[in-house]
């Protein structure tokens, strides 16, 4: 499976975070990316958070205001089969940065604002299997560009 990071977003905390053409990548995440809530977000097992463009743009053509970055994620891709993006895979972006998805974020009332019907739920892995967002731990740390690959590596059985 093989895509690109279509954004790269970085906040001084809060959403939505801004659109960045490049971005070094460290055990903790995003250099110069920070969190309002840093007891629920960031960490090494939430060092970053991705997303889905095809994910956000059937959000929009469902008269939701989403956009790359608003949501909070880090790296919004573009080309993965987003439902097999699961717990364990792993994820090589551009030539230097291997992450590995941690777990599926929670929906965070924050990002009710997005929603024509203030319904969040709608990103959650729960309610809406394949929609949710995903934080990823870095096994391999480096520096990322907007349109670099995206290669996805199967969990090890």
């Amino acid at each position: 499976m093989r895509g690109r990071i279509t954004q790269i977003s970085i906040s001084d905390g809060g959403v939505p975070k801004i659109a960045v053409l490049e971005a070094e990548i460290i055990e903790t995440g995003l250099v110069g990316d920070r969190h309002n809530s840093p007891n629920i977000h960031g960490g090494p097992e939430k060092a970053v958070c991705l997303w889905s463009l095809e994910v956000i743009e059937a959000l929009k053509q469902a008269g939701h205001t989403l956009a790359p970055g608003y949501a909070g994620a880090n790296i919004t891709v573009a080309g993965l089969n987003w439902p097999q993006v699961i717990p364990g895979l792993q994820l090589q972006l551009g030539d230097e940065v291997l992450l590995e998805v941690a777990s599926y974020t929670s929906p965070c009332r924050k990002n009710m604002r997005w929603f024509a019907d203030k319904r969040y739920s709608r990103m959650s892995q729960k309610h809406y299997p394949g929609s949710s967002r995903v934080y990823a731990r870095v096994l391999q740390p480096g520096k990322i560009h907007t349109n670099d690959d995206v290669v996805a590596i199967a969990p090890a059985p």
